[in-house]
């Protein structure tokens, strides 16, 4: 199995606040990061880069808790953007997952022919 690259994994942080955002546009971007697990600092480039090419807007907005908070939402260009880069990732799972049912057939196989050479049956449950 291959590692994904530094491309893939900025799509992928990339997805996760488009979503986030889609669920819940009026969070923070220090709320943002704390539930994708990813720096603050990572969080707010992310937003600034997704405003600038057009796929989320910010509008400022007052609340009881914070007088400057923003509301996000995703464009149109960043609903179709989204929609391509879900696919993306989807197409690499999939594949992901090909490869691992195969390395797991084969470690199956293996453990079953040591199995059976030693006398020792082994189950194929997948229950180990």
């Amino acid at each position: 199995m291959t590692l994904p690259n530094k491309h893939d994994l900025e799509s992928e942080e990339i997805l996760k606040v488009l979503r986030e955002i889609t669920l819940t546009p009026e969070m923070t971007q220090r709320e943002l990061s704390s539930r994708l697990g990813i720096s603050l600092g990572k969080v707010n480039f992310l937003v600034n880069a997704l405003i600038q090419k057009g796929l989320i807007k910010a509008h400022n907005f007052k609340n009881s808790h914070n007088k400057k908070a923003y509301l996000y939402y995703l464009t149109p260009a960043g609903i179709e953007e989204k929609a391509k880069i879900t696919y993306r990732f989807l197409k690499r799972k999939i594949k992901e997952y090909e490869q691992l049912e195969e390395q797991i057939r084969l470690l199956e196989k293996e453990v079953g022919e040591v199995g059976t050479s030693s006398g020792t049956e082994v189950s194929s449950g997948r229950q180990l």
